[in-house]
């Protein structure tokens, strides 16, 4: 059995079929390049309707594909068999003991014509495989596409924006003391336990009263209609939605940094809003001013949007 196995192995694609259990690094690397190769000018991403992403929870394994952006798709860079082996041991004991494989699904986005490209879980999948599993869990999202943000930025009649991070300094856990008062319905309940700080609403409003774009980055994977929706509930507006930036950035793909390219040229001033700050940067001249936000967490949208006023006046001297 063990021989025919590496015979096997000659062909990839049968031994994937017959006995992913048995997948060694070099099949591993074999399989994750000839996919790549495959996918390269064939598969698109495209967005997932909201009754797919509630309704697909699992998929099978081959029915899912590297990222080529991803590090762990970079042979110079991954992926870590050290990390494949953990989650190895770790899926096995957990089988051993009929017990939850999974404590999180794989993170994917939808592809045509068919199948998942994985965002977040590689070596999660790559062990998965090495363990036989034939289906993972996963969650889909909707990110937004090169495509998108040029569409955002041809559409807009502003030079100014503001940029702010949705963990950081928009979303509260449910128990926090100062959020707004309205709380989410299904289907949103279920993809959002989050609320959102006091006052945001506010901010954003004047700031769209004011000419701003208002951009929103997260560093963990959301889908980009489910934020829409969720400021929607709010009667806010943002323009611009950018998550996963932990990947993003990690990996620094030539999309990645043909957007931010994008961005910069669109504006001539952006806003950077943090918890204790308002960053104030010029793009073309590189120039910046940092405002620091000292008041009370009841009255921090209030004293930002002083901060803006006074900001707005001194460019109105110039």
């Amino acid at each position: 059995m063990y021989v025919n196995i590496i015979l096997d192995f000659c062909s990839f694609k049968s031994t994937f079929r017959k006995d992913c259990g048995t997948m060694a690094k070099t099949q591993l690397d074999t399989f994750v390049a000839e996919d790549i190769a495959k996918q390269k000018g064939v598969s698109i991403p495209v967005h997932a309707s909201l009754i797919e992403r509630l309704l697909v929870r699992t998929a099978a394994c081959s029915n899912l594909h590297p990222n080529a952006d991803d590090e762990f798709s970079i042979s110079s860079v991954g992926p870590s068999y050290r990390i494949i082996n953990e989650y190895e041991t770790k899926f096995r004991d957990a089988m051993r003991m009929e017990s939850r494989v999974f404590e999180e699904p794989l993170t994917v986005e939808k592809l045509r014509p068919k199948g998942y490209l994985i965002l977040n879980g590689h070596h999660r999948w790559a062990a998965a495989m090495r363990c036989g599993l034939k289906r993972v869990p996963i969650k889909i999202i909707n990110c937004a596409t090169e495509s998108d943000i040029k569409t955002i930025l041809e559409k807009s009649k502003h030079d100014k924006r503001v940029a702010i991070d949705l963990d950081e300094v928009v979303f509260r856990p449910a128990d926090y003391r100062y959020l707004e008062d309205k709380a989410f319905t299904f289907p949103l309940s279920l993809r959002f336990k989050q609320r959102i700080r006091l006052g945001i609403p506010g901010l954003f409003y004047y700031l769209a009263k004011n000419g701003y774009d208002i951009w929103v980055y997260a560093a963990e994977f959301y889908s980009i209609d489910d934020i829409q929706r969720f400021f929607k509930a709010y009667s806010v507006h943002v323009d611009g939605i950018i998550t996963g930036m932990n990947k993003r950035e990690q990996n620094s793909s030539e999309s990645v940094a043909r957007m931010r390219e994008l961005i910069n040229n669109k504006y001539s001033m952006t806003l950077h809003i943090d918890n204790e700050t308002i960053l104030q940067t010029h793009n073309k001249t590189k120039e910046f001013e940092e405002f620091a936000i000292q008041a009370s967490e009841e009255e921090w949208s209030k004293k930002a949007i002083e901060i803006i006023e006074e900001i707005e006046k001194r460019a109105g001297k110039k």
